[in-house]
């Protein structure tokens, strides 16, 4: 019975180290270090983008394009990709609206001046940077052409053929070519970092219906998209210069612009407030050029597109 007793003290003994033990091992497991989780993913940064094309279509508000039967196509990337629900001209007429986009300046209101223009710009900033551009102009007379309209292309449309970093440079002035180049340009991958796409009067709807801008994007922003460059690392914005005449909320009027990209949150829409030096410091950003023109450079991001 004594041997018994004894052995029974003894277990009780060694089972009561055993909970002293391991309720100190769980005492100290929260108080000690514990191993780094997996870091979280970043807020609004930029991608790095090889490509980005700028198509800028002509005076209609918002609510005359997005939901419009008359543009299914840009209706169709505007649900699938992403859309600025708050964005605005700067200004009436085009022109200003054209120069916010490239200079982060208004430069002027008056759609018949003739230039030129040698404040910092878009071409500068991504020279100097050693990017590449070029301008695609519908119906431009021919390349390198420098002179005035010649219906259905308007110069006003064309901003790069005002700038002197454009106009007084032999070699940069050959940037300035037919619309039909850039079909070539896609399939044989020599696309400049930056394309600023100008379509004529007819098609980007400043003197035909919607429907004609919308088929005319299909048409040849369609296999833009699907190319393989693009999918590697391309951005496409198309934007509305500015809205119809009745409508100056913000200078400019509400307008659609949307955000195209495999790097580009799906089905996103942003209530942010944004204008045409959004536009620019986006195109700079996400090139990698570390200038950002004028207004451009206090714009807000547009990070969150991505």
């Amino acid at each position: 019975m004594q041997l018994t007793s004894l052995t029974r003290v003894a277990t009780s003994i060694m089972l009561a180290l055993a909970l002293v033990a391991a309720a100190g091992c769980g005492l100290s497991t929260p108080s000690g270090p514990r191993p780094p989780g997996p870091p979280p993913p970043p807020q609004g940064t930029f991608p790095v983008f090889g490509h980005v094309v700028l198509v800028v279509e002509e005076n209609h508000s918002y609510s005359e394009v997005i939901g419009s039967s008359a543009m299914p196509y840009l209706n169709s990337l505007a649900s699938q990709y992403g859309l600025a629900t708050q964005y605005f001209a700067n200004t009436h007429p085009s022109i200003g609206n054209y120069f916010m986009l490239t200079t982060g300046q208004l430069v002027t209101n008056d759609d018949a001046f003739a230039g030129p223009v040698s404040v910092d710009n878009i071409v500068r900033d991504l020279l100097a940077a050693g990017k590449t551009w070029k301008s695609y102009a519908e119906s431009i007379p021919s390349a390198g052409y420098t002179g005035g309209d010649s219906y259905p292309y308007a110069k006003r449309h064309n901003i790069p053929s005002y700038f002197t970093d454009v106009t007084t440079s032999s070699a940069q002035v050959k940037n300035l070519v037919p619309f039909s180049q850039f079909s070539s340009d896609l399939a044989n991958n020599q696309l400049p970092n930056f394309s600023f796409v100008v379509p004529n009067l007819l098609n980007d709807a400043h003197d035909a219906p919607l429907n004609f801008a919308d088929l005319w994007l299909q048409q040849n922003m369609a296999p833009l998209i699907s190319s393989p460059v693009f999918q590697k690392d391309g951005l496409l914005i198309v934007v509305f210069d500015e809205a119809n005449t009745s409508d100056s909320a913000n200078g400019g009027g509400h307008v659609a612009i949307v955000v195209i990209s495999p790097q580009a949150k799906q089905g996103f829409q942003s209530a942010t407030l944004f204008q045409h030096q959004s536009t620019l410091r986006l195109i700079l950003h996400g090139l990698q050029v570390p200038a950002y023109p004028a207004a451009a450079s206090t714009a807000p991001e547009m990070s969150e597109f991505f």
